[in-house]
């Protein structure tokens, strides 16, 4: 194998000691940092809206409408980044390093080109995105949103690079190294919002300029930190690039639907936000307020998500049903704990993280709070086989049916439901939320059959 692994193996759901790809050490080594990492790279947005409550709800609903709609392109970008870590994964699982490296380098290609026609995309066809998404906006909430938009369009090539290099260091079971730069640019984001909101009154352009500088830091750090050749995988960027098409179509085989999926999910997210903002400025705000806490709540399920392309990647590439099952059930097992766990804690601190928005009303705070208790109370239960489970068969290259289960659930249950309830129920953003249960309980069914039916045993090559 390409790394060490201790000898000494703590099984969480079996006591079979044949499984030696990762001990319980290795996984903790990878989940713990990664949480870390996750956490402060949420921040780095988050700090934006909270920073800007203290503007008024103009500001933080141009804030939150801005980031849902870049939220939607990062996931685009992050999947292309997914493909290219589960190609680079599967290699190390077979003991290919010369090919783990091509990979590896051919995807910083991949998510480069894909971040760059975004960017220049985005910026051309701007006013049309902001009327066809978010409609007749008011006056001051339109203002800011073009404003904190046109910067925060720039970020978008960072975003992508960073997202391929981070997933290789996670490959590399080198979590530590993104999680110290995620908390140097949560300073540096921190700061910049501090001084250019606040000293030098600069609104949302500010916070916008300073997420910015940040996202910049970052990136060229991790680029740099990418070229040491004492890494099982780096990249010499001094020979150059070239287009390896084999490699290309590998990362993109798994990159594109799970692109489309992402990106499909949230734009059906973004139309329900659209609905959401016919609603109101105080409904855009709870709405924002209870996003705002709802990504953190999702911040340890993400992790386990991410850590499975690591884990069940290799699986995978070593050929073993029986590993691939018992690393399943593992990383299945520790992400209801953890994220249970982390979500109690939320539910308890929300009372305190709601006194953030003091100078917002309290109505709009209570409806904030409503939100949060369905999303995270709920979300217990459903979240970890709606969003960590997919990721498992995407590591199993099983891409195509998770992908019509994701969009077909998204567009036809959600934003329909959406849509449905909020005309029958007259509850307004409420009515959005329980749509979004309705969401999670098809795409869990839909997952589970999957996955029993064994399928993906052939897309792994593996015999029954």
């Amino acid at each position: 194998m390409l790394f060490h692994f201790g000898r000494k193996k703590l099984n969480f759901i079996t006591s079979d000691k044949e499984y030696s790809l990762f001990t319980n050490r290795d996984i903790f080594r990878l989940i713990i940092p990664l949480f870390f990492e996750q956490f402060l790279f949420i921040l780095v947005g988050s700090a934006d809206t909270l920073m800007v409550a203290g503007l008024g709800e103009a500001s933080i609903s141009a804030v939150s409408l801005v980031d849902m709609f870049n939220n939607c392109i990062n996931s685009i970008i992050f999947a292309l980044a997914t493909g290219g870590a589960v190609v680079a994964a599967q290699y190390l699982g077979a003991d290919n390093l010369k090919r783990a490296r091509e990979s590896a380098r051919q995807l910083i290609g991949v998510v480069l080109c894909s971040g760059l026609i975004i960017c220049l995309s985005g910026e051309f066809f701007l006013t049309d995105i902001i009327r066809i998404f978010y409609g007749n906006l008011a006056e001051d909430v339109h203002t800011a949103v073009l404003r904190y938009f046109r910067i925060t369009l720039f970020a978008i090539p960072c975003v992508a690079v960073y997202g391929g290099c981070s997933a290789l260091f996670r490959v590399m079971n080198r979590t530590k190294t993104t999680m110290y730069l995620s908390f140097i640019s949560n300073i540096i984001n921190v700061i910049g919002n501090a001084l250019l909101i606040y000293l030098f009154k600069m609104g949302v352009a500010g916070a916008a300029y300073a997420t910015l500088f940040a996202r910049f830091v970052a990136v060229v750090s991790i680029l740099f930190l990418i070229t040491d050749q004492k890494q099982t995988i780096f990249i010499d960027f001094k020979k150059g690039f070239r287009v390896s098409w084999k490699f290309v179509k590998k990362i993109l085989f798994i990159g594109i639907p799970g692109g489309i999926e992402n990106g499909v999910f949230q734009f059906g997210r973004v139309l329900v936000l659209g609905l959401i903002a016919s609603f109101g400025t105080r409904e855009i705000a709870a709405n924002a307020i209870a996003n705002t806490v709802d990504i953190f709540g999702c911040v340890c399920g993400t992790v386990f998500g991410l850590s499975a392309v690591t884990v069940i990647g290799r699986a995978v590439g070593a050929g073993e049903e029986k590993q691939i099952r018992f690393y399943v059930k593992k990383i299945m097992g520790w992400a209801y704990i953890g994220h249970i766990s982390w979500n109690i804690l939320i539910l308890a601190l929300t009372p305190f993280i709601l006194m953030c928005f003091s100078k917002i009303d309290v109505e709009t705070r209570q409806l904030a709070f409503y939100l949060i208790l369905i999303h995270n109370g709920i979300g217990m239960l459903m979240w970890p086989c709606s969003f960590v489970f997919p990721n498992i068969l995407r590591s199993m290259n099983d891409v195509r049916v998770t992908m019509f289960v994701s969009v077909g659930s998204m567009l036809i249950v959600r934003v329909g439901c959406s849509y449905l309830f909020a005309n029958w129920l007259d509850s307004g953003v409420l009515a959005v939320w329980i749509a979004m249960i309705f969401d999670w309980t098809v795409r869990i069914t839909g997952f589970f059959l999957r996955y029993k039916s064994g399928a993906w045993m052939k897309l792994c090559h593996i015999k029954s």
